[in-house]
């Protein structure tokens, strides 16, 4: 969903900055005149010397007494959504996983020792030279983004299908979670080629 909503204003502010780019390249160049076609007669920039703001733009609204609170409330909402838009690009980090201990209690398990153990089980498996391991989610239903970096040598599909059914099961079943989501990313390390004499 994020990476949709990334993608739908990322286009609209691309395609806004174009169009904008584009009028005041035609004005500034003088290109409606040198090819013969007209600009409709809303559009500001008409020739070079012509500026985004003009002083009667500027002091329209000055003396009305709703412009100024106007202005700060809208400047006010696109700043509290830049910020939500922000903060929302940060995958929450999960502290603690609730894990059922079977006799009625939850025991919170700490986040961060479960991203250690897991990440030290994935290192240790063949072929695998780094991996990084960060959860997700909620605490009682967390998720797990894994990203390994493979040695040359190593074969993806045993690594995946050996971090999937001994490292992350392990997990699941220490942690008591009916179901663990993992969504993991495998890169290869690159070498720097060497020169033969």
């Amino acid at each position: 969903m994020l990476k949709t909503v990334n993608r739908v204003l990322l286009g609209l502010l691309g395609l806004g900055l174009f169009a904008l780019g584009g009028g005041v390249l035609l004005g500034g160049l003088e290109l409606q005149r040198r090819w013969g076609f007209g600009m409709p007669g809303w559009w500001p920039f008409r020739g070079p010397d012509d500026v985004v703001l003009g002083t009667e733009g500027r002091t329209r609204w000055r003396e009305e007494g709703w412009w100024w609170p106007t202005v700060i409330a809208v400047l006010a909402v696109l700043l509290a959504l830049l910020l939500w838009w922000l903060l929302a690009q940060r995958r929450h980090r999960l502290g603690q996983v609730l894990v059922d201990s079977e006799d009625g209690a939850a025991t919170r398990l700490n986040g961060r020792t479960l991203e250690d153990v897991i990440e030290e089980e994935a290192q240790a498996l063949d072929g695998v030279s780094r991996a990084h391991v960060r959860l997700t989610g909620r605490s009682t239903a967390p998720t797990a983004r894994v990203r390994l970096l493979l040695e040359p040598h190593a074969d993806p599909e045993r690594t995946l299908g050996q971090l999937s059914r001994e490292t992350l099961a392990r997990a699941r079943d220490s942690a008591g979670l009916d179901r663990f989501p993992s969504k993991v990313r495998l890169r290869e390390v690159r070498h720097r080629a060497q020169r033969a004499l």
